[in-house]
C-alpha cells in the first residue's frame, strides 16, 4: 500500500507542475507578472512582428555574442532581425520595452517629464539638496568630529580598524585625520556657506595632522584628501572670490603646507617597484608596509595624476607629477597589443596582468578620466593622445549594440566586461561605477552616447531606488545588492542637463533626490544601503556622500551658482573636487630652477628632479585664456533625443 500512495503522490505533484506552468506562461488566466515584474529584458521572449518567431539570435541579445571584425576592422555585432514596430508597441531596440516592458503609450510620461521644469520647483530642489548636506554634515560635527566618518543610525564616530588590519573596507579609506570635514570643504564653499567654510578650514589646520601610524590606499588619500585640500587652497586664494568671500585672515598657505606634507608621506608608494607602478597602499609614518601586496588596481595606480600634477604645478616641483606620470606611462605600455584594452589588477614587481578583465567600472573607470582630465588641465598632447586611443578600443570592444543609439536595428548600446586580450565577453553584470561613463562623454562632445547609457543606469535606479553595487543584465537582478550612496549617476544626470539643458534630467534628479531622503535618511545623517530590494541599511555614511552626492545634486539645481555663472572654467576630480582650469597649471614652472642633476627625457621635455623638497608657491589666480567652444555644450537636444528618452525611460 505505500508504494501505491507514494505513486499517487508523484502523479498529484506532476499535475500540480503542470498546472503552475499552465498559469505561469499564459495557457490560463493571467496571474499579472508582467505588472509584478517591470524591468525585464526578456529577449528570448520577444516576438516577430506577426508574432511567429523571437526576436534577436537563439541563444539571448548580441551581447552575448562575440563581435566580429568588419571590413575596415571594426567590430561589428551580428545583425538583427527587425524589431517589432508601430502604433503602440515599443520594440526591443529600446531601453523602454528592455527595462520597462508593456506597451509604448506615453501619455504619463509626457505627463510627468516632458513639461519645463518650474522655477519654483527647482529652487525646492535646491534647497532639499542643501538641506541634505546640512544634515548629514552637522550631524557628523556633532557626533563624529574629529573622527573620519559618521555611523547615522547610531550617530557616532569612525575611525580606523585597529583591531583589524585586515579589513581594507575601512582601513583603505580612513586613516585618522577627520576624513569627512576634509573632504567636504570645497561643497561648503559652493554652497555659498563662507561662515562655516572658514571655520572648517581652520579646524583642519588646527587639528588634523597626517603623522599617524595609519596604513591607508595611495589612491582614497589621494583623491580625497589630497585633492580637497589642494581645491579648497585654491578657492581660498582665488583674487575673484566668486563664491563669496572665503578669504581666511593671516592664511599662509598651511593647506597647501599640508598637502605636500600628505604627498611626500605618499612618494615610498612609488619607490623600489621595478615596473614605476606604486604600492597600494603606505604607512603614513613607516611607509610601504613590509608585507605589502605587490598586486594594484589599474584606476588605484594610474588615478593620481590629476592631484600630483596640481600639486607640482603649485609647488614648482617635478617630483609629485614625474612619478604619477612615470606609473600611467607603464600601465599604457602594458596595455595589449591586439585590442589597446588595459586589465584591472597587475603585479607592480613583473607587469603581469593578474586581473584580464577590461571595462567601465571598478579598477578602470578613473583611469580613463583621468587620462582626459589631465589634458584638459595641464595640456600634454600625450594624455590626450593616450584617452583617444583608449577611447577607440573601448568603442571596438566593450561598446555591444547597433552602432546608434537612437536608430537601426539590434538591441541598444551596452558596455560589457571583456577579456582584455580577446574581447570576448567574461560575464554579464555591469557596476554602479561604470555611471560615471556618460558624464565622461559629455566632456568630449558624445552627448548622443551619453544620453543613451544615462538612460539604462536610470532605468535600473527608478526599479529599485536606488544603484545597485551590480547589476546582472542577463538574469535581470543584482548581483551586489548594496548601495552605498555613490554618486556617478548624479554627477552623469548634471553634466547631461549642462550640456542640453533639457529639464529631462532635472526630473531624474528630482527623482535620485526624493529617493535618497525616502530610503537612506536615519537619525543622524543618511546611510548605505544594504539591500537595495528591502531597503535594510548600514550603519555607514561615507565621504563621498557630502563630497560628491550632495554637491552634484545642489548644481544641478541651482543654475545661477558662480559654477555655472562665474565666467572661471571649472572641472571636478574624480572625488568631486572643483579644480579652475587656470593657465599657470598650463605651464612648467620647474623649467626655471633646472637644476644640475636636471635631464631631458626621450620628448625633449624638461625633468626636473630636485635634490630638496622645497616648497615654492606659484600664484594660481590666473584664468585660461583657452576655453572650450561653448556651442557644444549649450545646445538643446534634437527631437530624435527627446523621442529616445520617451522611448527609453518612458514606461519605467
Amino acid at each position: 500500500m505505500q508504494w501505491r500512495a507514494l505513486v499517487l503522490g508523484l502523479v498529484l505533484l506532476r499535475l500540480g507542475l503542470h498546472a503552475v506552468l499552465w498559469l505561469v506562461f499564459g495557457l490560463g488566466p493571467s496571474m499579472g507578472f508582467y505588472q509584478r515584474f517591470p524591468l525585464s529584458f526578456g529577449f528570448q521572449r520577444l516576438r516577430d512582428p506577426d508574432g511567429s518567431g523571437p526576436v534577436g539570435p537563439p541563444g539571448g541579445p548580441a551581447w552575448l555574442h562575440q563581435p566580429r571584425r568588419g571590413t575596415e576592422g571594426r567590430l561589428e555585432t551580428p545583425p538583427e532581425p527587425r524589431p517589432a514596430s508601430g502604433p503602440g508597441v515599443c520594440g526591443p531596440a529600446h531601453w523602454g520595452y528592455a527595462l520597462g516592458g508593456g506597451a509604448c503609450g506615453r501619455d504619463e510620461y509626457e505627463r510627468r517629464y516632458s513639461g519645463a521644469f518650474p522655477p519654483q520647483l527647482r529652487a525646492q530642489m535646491r534647497d532639499l539638496a542643501r538641506g541634505m548636506f546640512v544634515f548629514g554634515y552637522d550631524n557628523y560635527m556633532a557626533h563624529a568630529f574629529p573622527q573620519d566618518e559618521l555611523n547615522p543610525i547610531y550617530c557616532r564616530g569612525r575611525g580606523p580598524d585597529r583591531g583589524d588590519p585586515s579589513n581594507l573596507n575601512i582601513n583603505d579609506v580612513l586613516g585618522n585625520y577627520s576624513l569627512t570635514l576634509v573632504d567636504a570643504l570645497d561643497t561648503l564653499a559652493i554652497m555659498g556657506n563662507s561662515s562655516e567654510f572658514q571655520k572648517a578650514v581652520k579646524l583642519v589646520i588646527n587639528t588634523v595632522s597626517f603623522d599617524k601610524d595609519s596604513t591607508v590606499q595611495v589612491f582614497e588619500a589621494t583623491i580625497r584628501v589630497l585633492g580637497s585640500l589642494l581645491s579648497a587652497h585654491r578657492i581660498i586664494t582665488d583674487s575673484k572670490q566668486p563664491f563669496g568671500d572665503m578669504t581666511i585672515e593671516d592664511y599662509d598657505n598651511e593647506l597647501l603646507y599640508m598637502a605636500h606634507d600628505l604627498a611626500v608621506r605618499l612618494l615610498p608608494a612609488f619607490e623600489n617597484t621595478k615596473t614605476g607602478i606604486p604600492y597600494p597602499r603606505v604607512n603614513l609614518k613607516t611607509g610601504v608596509p613590509p608585507d605589502s601586496n605587490n598586486e594594484t588596481c589599474t584606476a588605484g595606480a594610474g588615478s593620481l595624476l590629476v592631484e600630483f600634477g596640481i600639486l607640482s604645478r603649485l609647488l614648482g616641483d617635478s617630483t609629485f607629477e614625474w612619478v604619477a606620470r612615470r606609473a600611467v606611462k607603464a600601465l599604457w605600455n602594458l596595455r595589449s597589443n591586439d585590442t589597446g584594452l588595459l586589465g584591472n589588477v597587475v603585479n607592480i614587481q613583473t607587469g603581469h596582468w593578474v586581473g584580464k578583465q577590461s571595462g567601465l567600472g571598478a579598477g578602470l573607470d578613473s583611469f580613463y578620466e583621468y587620462l582626459l582630465k589631465s589634458y584638459i588641465l595641464f595640456g600634454e598632447k600625450e594624455d590626450l593622445e593616450m584617452f583617444n586611443a583608449a577611447y577607440q578600443s573601448i568603442q571596438s570592444y566593450l561598446r555591444r549594440g547597433r552602432e546608434a543609439c537612437n536608430e537601426g536595428e539590434g538591441d541598444p548600446p551596452l558596455y560589457v566586461n571583456v577579456n582584455m586580450f580577446s574581447g570576448q565577453l567574461m560575464n554579464t553584470w555591469i557596476d554602479s561605477l561604470q555611471a560615471f561613463f556618460p558624464g565622461l562623454q559629455v566632456l568630449i562632445g558624445d552627448v548622443e552616447d551619453a544620453i543613451c547609457l544615462h538612460a539604462f543606469y536610470y532605468a535600473i535606479w527608478k526599479r529599485y531606488g536606488a544603484l545597485p553595487e551590480r547589476y546582472n543584465w542577463q538574469l535581470q537582478a543584482p548581483d551586489v545588492l548594496f548601495y552605498p550612496l555613490r554618486p556617478e549617476l548624479v554627477e552623469s544626470t548634471y553634466l547631461l542637463y549642462q550640456a542640453t539643458k533639457n529639464p529631462f534630467y532635472l526630473h531624474v534628479g528630482m527623482d535620485i533626490l526624493q529617493s535618497l531622503e525616502k530610503y537612506t535618511k536615519v537619525k543622524c545623517g543618511y546611510a548605505t544601503l544594504h539591500h537595495v530590494i528591502d531597503k535594510s541599511k548600514e550603519d555607514r555614511m561615507e565621504s563621498f556622500f557630502l563630497s560628491e552626492t550632495c554637491k552634484y545634486l545642489y548644481l544641478l539645481f541651482d543654475e545661477e551658482n558662480p559654477v555655472h555663472k562665474s565666467g572661471t572654467r571649472y572641472m571636478f576630480t574624480t572625488e568631486g573636487h572643483i579644480i579652475s582650469v587656470d593657465k599657470r597649471l598650463r605651464e612648467l614652472p620647474w623649467k626655471e630652477f633646472f637644476s644640475e642633476d636636471g635631464e631631458r627625457d626621450q620628448e625633449e621635455k624638461f625633468v626636473h628632479r630636485p635634490k630638496s623638497q622645497e616648497l615654492r608657491v606659484i600664484n594660481s589666480s590666473s584664468n585660461c585664456n583657452r576655453v572650450p567652444d561653448e556651442r557644444r555644450y549649450s545646445l538643446p537636444l534634437k527631437s530624435i533625443y527627446m523621442r529616445q528618452i520617451d522611448q527609453m525611460v518612458g514606461l519605467i
